[in-house]
């Protein structure tokens, strides 16, 4: 069975401002003609279908437009929720949609409930397992700890289970959408973290065929069998040197597979450029950047006079500025934006504790500060579910 192994589409989200509907639709077209073209057998697509849980009317009949023309294919398409979706808002008329054989799996409570789809060798079970928010998800588990890794561990307890009491020779795909050890993350991804556990372990995948992950925006392979397709589109600076593609996976009969990474079309490459600002203007070397998006940190001591406009003669579509005078490593007058970097909420707020009071907070008020950021992010997750 051929799959074609895609996620993380964010319809409706920009870049920069920069609106990518246009580029979004590209995609959908790219997609449907190499199902077509490479006579895929199914699509998988592992979450993050929108970019958040209200999203604009143009994106939703963009993913109308999608369905549509899938369906016309007459490719089985798979799709679960992502941590940037409504589960419930993407979920409804799954039912009726699922007779178009376009099968939407948002409910935690049927991970164990395969899509059944059938080659020349046999059965393939398809399990979704749509983002499962811990705080919210604990109880219907049976979990003590909301964590990523406890959820998706029982989760998966359910697929094998269900896998167990197939015909001997189904074969097993599942989808997640998660953080898994081992993978690389860039900087738009939203934070996923619960507990201060922010990735869980490839082998709570243990005993199936091929695990399609969404959620990580690069394209990558964790283990043979374990891989992100990543996003599509870039949508940071971060992903600048991500060769942006789908995986398109053969599973043979025996549960051995092959993948092979089939291009996205790019809008405009990307370019991170660095310098003072007249080595920007003046370096040849950088003419193969002039039609990219520019993402400029400029390194002059003294801030120079209208930096932008005069970036924009030579590198018209520079959408981001930022200033980074070279300083000595222990000059105290570094960019606060600087000392917070790679550092998380929890990090910066035992840094404020330590600051004011002039020691670092203990176990048990580390504790605290987890505890008040975890009710915090599972409070938001319920009222997003809500509205």
């Amino acid at each position: 069975m051929r799959l074609l192994h895609t996620s993380d589409w964010h319809l409706g989200r920009a870049f920069h401002r920069v609106n990518l509907l246009g580029a979004q639709a590209e995609f959908i077209g790219h997609l449907v003609a190499t199902a077509r073209e490479r006579e895929v057998d199914a699509v998988v697509v592992s979450g993050d279908v929108y970019d958040r849980a209200v999203p604009p009317l143009a994106a939703v009949e963009l993913f109308d437009d999608a369905l549509h023309r899938l369906a016309d294919l007459g490719v089985p398409t798979v799709m679960i929720s992502g941590n940037h979706d409504s589960a419930r808002r993407l979920g409804v008329g799954a039912g009726l949609i699922d007779r178009a054989g376009i099968h939407l799996r948002t409910d935690p409570a049927a991970v164990g409930t395969p899509v059944v789809l059938a080659d020349a060798h046999g059965d393939v079970a398809f399990y979704g397992l749509p983002y499962l928010e811990p705080a919210l998800v604990k109880d219907a588990f049976g979990v003590e700890r909301p964590s990523h890794e406890a959820v998706l561990a029982a989760a998966m307890d359910r697929v094998r289970a269900d896998l167990a009491a197939r015909a001997p020779g189904t074969r097993s795909v599942v989808l997640a959408h998660a953080f898994v050890t081992g993978g690389e993350a860039s900087d738009s991804e939203r934070d996923i973290t619960v507990g201060g556990v922010a990735s869980v372990p490839a082998g709570v995948f243990d005993g199936v065929d091929y695990v399609a992950l969404g959620h990580l925006h690069g394209c990558q392979t964790l283990t043979e069998r374990v891989r992100y397709s990543g996003s599509p589109l870039a949508y940071s600076f971060s992903e600048a040197g991500h060769r942006k593609s789908m995986w398109l996976v053969d599973l043979a009969a025996d549960g051995s597979l092959g993948a092979e990474r089939v291009d996205c079309p790019v809008p405009r490459p990307l370019a991170r450029l660095r310098g003072t600002l007249e080595d920007l203007l003046a370096d040849p070397g950088l003419a193969r950047h002039e039609d990219a998006w520019i993402e400029a940190t400029l390194t002059d001591a003294v801030r120079p006079a209208d930096p932008m406009a005069r970036l924009t003669e030579r590198f018209p579509h520079t959408l981001s500025l930022a200033f980074a005078p070279e300083r000595a490593p222990d000059d105290p007058g570094g960019s606060y934006a600087s000392r917070l970097a790679d550092r998380d909420d929890r990090q910066v707020a035992e840094d404020f504790v330590a600051h004011v009071r002039g020691t670092a907070p203990d176990e048990d008020e580390r504790a605290v500060l987890r505890e008040a950021f975890d009710t915090v992010r599972a409070d938001a997750a319920v009222r997003e579910v809500a509205r």
